[in-house]
Formats: structure tokens, sequence, C-alpha cells
């Protein structure tokens, strides 16, 4: 392995910048869950160009207000307890159409996570795709049921009855033809 002298190094921010602008990943850094700077990744994933974004919501990349909101008050004590966030969740485009996505933020400050954080965005619509029509509701019960759940837990999570929630589970079941949990998690899942 041949190392390289330090003095032939990229100064420390500009190879920061090449990584930011190169990941292969969407990344941004929000302020108070608005758009401070994002790379090409993020924007093309969502079908805008970077200048487009800046200083926009992130809600209008949320497939509703309510997901948007709903996200923010499952992230927000994550974040305050342990500095970070992650999950896979449905997002919108542009152009309207839904994908799924992997999310992983960090705050900044734990105290006010959402004063200002770094998130990265993972399309993974190649192997999870948006195939039948979700309500909101039966996408956030779908969320947690692809995390292992119980019905009980979701209802906690949701504000809901554990009955209206093996409700949504059910219908889920129909519109995705399972006849099992472990078969709806894995249609969820986009696995074979």
């Amino acid at each position: 392995m041949t190392m390289v002298p330090p003095a032939s190094l990229p100064p420390l921010n500009e190879a920061l910048e090449l990584a930011f602008n190169l990941a292969p990943v969407g990344m941004c850094v929000t302020r108070e869950r608005c758009i401070e700077i994002c790379n090409d990744a993020f924007a093309r994933m969502f079908g805008y160009e970077q200048a487009e974004l800046l200083d926009q919501p992130l809600a209008p990349l949320y497939p509703s207000l309510d997901e948007f909101t709903h996200t923010g008050n499952l992230g927000l004590p994550a974040m305050m307890d342990t500095g970070s966030y992650s999950d896979e969740r449905v997002m919108r485009r542009r152009d309207g159409t839904l994908f799924w996505c992997h999310v992983v933020g960090r705050a900044l400050d734990r105290a006010q996570p959402f004063a200002r954080a770094v998130w990265m965005f993972e399309d993974i619509s190649h192997r999870r795709v948006v195939s039948t029509p979700l309500t909101v509701r039966e996408r956030e019960v779908a969320q947690h049921i692809v995390t292992g759940a119980t019905s009980k837990q979701i209802a906690r999570h949701l504000n809901i009855s554990h009955r209206t929630v093996e409700a949504h589970r059910g219908r889920l079941m129909r519109k995705l033809g399972a006849t099992s949990t472990g078969e709806l998690v894995a249609l969820l899942l986009g696995m074979p």
C-alpha cells in the first residue's frame, strides 16, 4: 500500500465539499426542517435542481402534511434522546410519484434537534416498490409493521387503539394479497 504524503492531500474543506457533492446518496443540512443546503443526488432523487430546494421546507417531499408532521413527532424524541434518528418511509417526488426511502439524520444539538441537522436519504425503490395505493394511516402502520412492532406498540406510537391498528393491518393484507404477517412484511419490504 502506497502512502500519500500529507502535503499532496487536498485541504480539508475541499475534501469535505467533494465528499458532500459526490456522495452516492442524497444529503442535506436542515434548519428548522427547511433545506439549508443539499447535494445534487438529493435534488435529483426528488426531481428538482439544487437551487430550487434551498431554503425550502421539507414538507412538500412527503406524501402529505400529516406524514411530515407524524415523522417529525416520531423523530424528535429519538433525536433528543440519542442525537440521531433513522427509518424507512415513503417520500414524494416532484411529479407526485411515491417511493420508499431510507433516511438517517443527526442533530447538531440534542436539546434542539430540528434547529440544525444533517440528513442522508437513500432511494430504496429498487428493492422496495410502492405498488399499491395506501392511505396515509396504512403507510404509517406499514412503516411500523416492518420494524416488527406489535399492534399495541404501533397503537401507542400512533396514538390510536390496537383494534384500529388491527383493522389497518387487515386492509394492508387484503390490498397486498398477504396471508400472514410474515408474508405482509416481505411484501412491504419488496422481497419476492
